[in-house]
């Protein structure tokens, strides 16, 4: 039995490094996860022990080792509820374009409140900045982000802007980008890393969005004990496994207000006292970020009526 790490996943099949050996595994039996229905029981990322056979290149996945973390969402296949995109992240960038593609603020969020639920650190990085007529605009979009705590980074890869700064952040770990389709996430990987396989993708003129060059994620070694993941491209970001009244705790900014809320247990919506609400009205906090937040529970309220 060998320890591997999972590469990346064609459905039934598994690329895994083991001993910096590429093995082409298959799934041996079923391996249940807490309970967690997924359609993928296993990801990039994920540490597994594998069966080796004797021609070095074909083994059988026989168990996944416990995961630090991972980021999850609600899947698009009706059959199953979510969609693990990777696991043990030790950083993730979230890939950020206002225009062409545009990233909703929604679409942020709830990306933002499942790595908070997981303990994941998050950058923003606001790319294609080269594009940008007025990148005050986007300045003062992203400091609705940092004024909260999270790192922000300005990036282009026709300029060069901030391609340096990742180079030297992406330093032993697994670091995923993630972001809409069109956003730019491999064209950055590929610029960080020099790796001219990572196959890049057009934005649709006629649409303004991304072309899929990314069907499931996949990890790609920079070098030693540092490795960068590259994501599908995502259309929406459904969220799971967070129960409704816990959603607020993954805000920072409305998690600091609570204990001023005249009530414990509030859920900043329509109680009286709340601190989150009058944080709203007085322009402490981002009205934009709330409007997420009630959508957030809304949605969450209509999948519970549905079941």
């Amino acid at each position: 039995m060998k320890k591997g790490l999972i590469f990346r996943s064609t459905g039934k099949h598994y690329e895994v490094l083991i001993d910096d050996v590429m093995v082409s595994c298959s799934l041996r039996g079923k391996i249940r996860l807490s309970g967690l229905r997924t359609t993928n029981p296993i990801a990039a990322g994920d540490w597994v022990q594998v069966e080796v056979a004797e021609d070095g290149k074909s083994g059988n996945i026989i168990s996944i080792e416990e995961r630090k973390n991972y980021i999850i969402r609600r899947s698009v296949n009706l059959s199953k509820e979510a969609q693990i995109i990777a696991s043990n992240i030790t950083r993730a960038y979230l890939v950020v374009t206002l225009t062409f593609p545009e990233t909703s603020p929604g679409f942020i969020d709830r990306f933002l409140v499942s790595a908070e639920a997981y303990r994941i650190p998050v950058t923003l990085i606001f790319h294609k900045m080269d594009q940008y007529e007025n990148r005050e605009a986007v300045e003062e979009f992203a400091k609705m982000y940092e004024k909260i705590g999270y790192q922000i980074i300005y990036s282009s890869i026709e300029s060069g802007e901030g391609i340096e700064q990742l180079a030297k952040e992406v330093e032993n770990g697994v670091f995923l980008f993630s972001g809409q389709s069109g956003a730019g996430k491999s064209s950055l990987i590929s610029a960080i890393n020099q790796n001219d396989d990572i196959r890049i993708g057009d934005v649709s003129e006629w649409s303004g969005k991304g072309q899929h060059t990314t069907t499931f994620a996949e990890l790609f070694q920079m070098k030693e004990n540092t490795y960068l993941v590259d994501t599908p491209g995502i259309k929406g970001f459904g969220l799971v496994e967070i129960p409704r009244e816990e959603v607020g705790h993954y805000f920072p900014e409305f998690f600091q207000l609570l204990s001023e809320c005249k009530f414990s247990n509030c859920m900043h919506l329509n109680e009286p006292g709340c601190a989150v609400i009058s944080a709203i009205h007085s322009g402490a906090c981002s009205e934009s970020r709330y409007n997420s937040y009630v959508s957030i529970i809304e949605d969450d309220l209509e999948k519970y009526r549905k079941s």
